[in-house]
This record gives structure tokens, sequence and C-alpha cells, in this order.
């Protein structure tokens, strides 16, 4: 299959569209097997106890997930979780960026599910994994 979107513009369009995590999730690059994200870990990030917070983890999933699937439909804005799960398995580390590998497992005509791997950068362990499906609305829409 080929892609709708490549890594650059699919940045352009999260600073486009979410201008709240312009600068703080990144894609890394991206191919019909697997998108690579970066969340720029800062001061905004981080939890008492030397750790980043399951909120900023959750969001890197959420908007890596969600541009996977753009990167094969193209610009759709209004496809949404419809559910989410997550396991924190392990502390990141709070001085080293996020990194996640994304997944599409099934693309279908109004449903799309995808798993998110996060990990600190430089660090094979998994910190967390996230499992994602998706409502895709009508083209009409």
């Amino acid at each position: 299959m080929q892609l709708a979107m490549n890594a650059e513009e699919l940045n352009v369009f999260l600073d486009r569209v979410f201008p709240q995590v312009a600068g703080q999730i990144r894609v890394e690059s991206v191919d019909k097997d697997m998108l690579l994200s970066r969340l720029i870990v800062g001061d905004a990030h981080l939890r008492p106890g030397g750790t980043i917070s399951g909120p900023a983890m959750f969001a890197l999933a959420d908007a890596s997930i969600y541009l996977a699937i753009l990167s094969r439909i193209g610009e759709v804005a209004l496809a949404v979780t419809t559910n989410a799960s997550i396991d924190f398995m392990r502390k990141p580390a709070a001085g080293r960026d996020l990194l996640a590998e994304c997944r599409i497992l099934k693309l279908g005509r109004v449903l799309a599910v995808a798993d998110a791997m996060i990990r600190s950068e430089g660090d094979d362990a998994i910190v967390a994994r996230c499992s994602m499906t998706y409502s895709i609305p009508p083209k009409s829409l």
C-alpha cells in the first residue's frame, strides 16, 4: 500500500491542526510497516520521582497512532479514538526523549486498530505498550 502522507506532511498537519503539541511530538519516519515518532521531553512532561508522566506517554501514543493512520488514509482530521489501553511497564528516563514505534494491525473502512511501543531514546526496553482503535468517518464529512 502506498502512503498517503509522508513524515514531513504529517508534521506540518500536526502543527497546523494541533498547535498545542507543536514542537513536542514529531514524526521521525514513516513507511508502509511502521511510524516512528518522538516526544521531545521537557519539564512539563515530568512528574515527581524523576520520570515522565503517564499522560505524556499516553499523548505520544495517541498522537502517533493517529498519524500512522493518516499516513495511510490522508488528512482526515475527524478520525477519533474509540478505545485505548495502555500498559506502563517500567519507569522511563526523565532526561531522554521518548520514541514510539506504531504499527497498524487492521485498517478497514470504518475502524483502524494499531499498537504503539514506547521506549526511552537509547534504550531497547519498552516503557509502555498501547493498543488503540480509531473510528474513521465517512469520506463525506
